[in-house]
């Protein structure tokens, strides 16, 4: 999930292209703060490089990340030194306290394997979170809106690298699986292929809906903001 090499690459990919990661992070926090206007800290789970961890440090109060690979927490500690991180699972992991907000972007939760990983996710993340916090979920795409065989491709030029991905998507039973490829040129190493897949689970609204009630979080369903794909937001009960 994410080695030193697709870390590097996701890095580039996003900062060349200029992610907003400040305005998603907008996003979110008004979610959170029209439920909570006292939220004072954030869990941002699946956080990748940290690149909304500023954002909400700004907008909420205190933020902290955890994320399953240790190569995306390297950079985000070089990024974000003061900022705690955490290495791990968004299905099991324990921090033995709670926020008032906790988050999961970037559709990262479509890498559970199932309905019932997806279950215990929503329940960690329940877990962490003050009694009348919010978790805040942007999911991966459903059923009926996933385009099917869907090709992506562009090229970065970053930090004296040149990167060209290349990545074809196709429905998997009832998950999504990504093929991408990756050329990697530099002037003194010359030019590298490699390539990683990426499944992730299409649930339907319903499936994410019940996990938040299952976890004690009353869902609310805010339509096509972010990426288009939308964002649970749900109250711990």
């Amino acid at each position: 999930m994410y080695g030193a090499d697709s870390a590097r690459f996701y890095e580039a990919q996003h900062t060349a292209r200029g992610k907003d990661y400040r305005a998603e992070a907008e996003v979110v926090a008004r979610e959170v703060l029209r439920r909570r206007p006292d939220a004072s800290s954030v869990l941002d789970v699946a956080c990748g490089t940290g690149g909304h961890l500023a954002a909400f440090g700004e907008l909420i109060g205190p933020a902290e990340g955890v994320d399953l690979s240790a190569p995306m927490l390297e950079i985000a500690r070089r990024d974000h030194p003061d900022v705690p991180l955490h290495l791990g699972d968004m299905r099991a992991f324990d921090l033995g306290r709670s926020f008032s907000a906790v988050t999961c972007l970037f559709a990262s939760i479509g890498y559970v394997t199932g309905e019932r990983e997806l279950r215990a996710a929503v329940a960690c993340f329940a877990r962490h979170t003050e009694p009348g916090g919010v978790v805040a979920v942007e999911p991966w795409w459903f059923p009926e809106t996933y385009l099917d065989r869907w090709v992506s491709g562009d090229v970065v030029r970053w930090d004296g690298t040149t990167v060209a991905r290349v990545a074809h998507t196709v429905r998997d039973g009832d998950a999504s699986r990504m093929e991408v490829h990756y050329l990697e040129a530099t002037a003194g190493s010359g030019v590298r292929h490699l390539t990683e897949v990426h499944r992730a689970m299409l649930f339907t609204r319903a499936q994410y809906e019940e996990a938040f009630r299952r976890a004690g979080l009353e869902p609310e369903y805010v339509p096509e903001v972010l990426s288009g794909r939308g964002l649970f937001v749900g109250v711990r009960i």
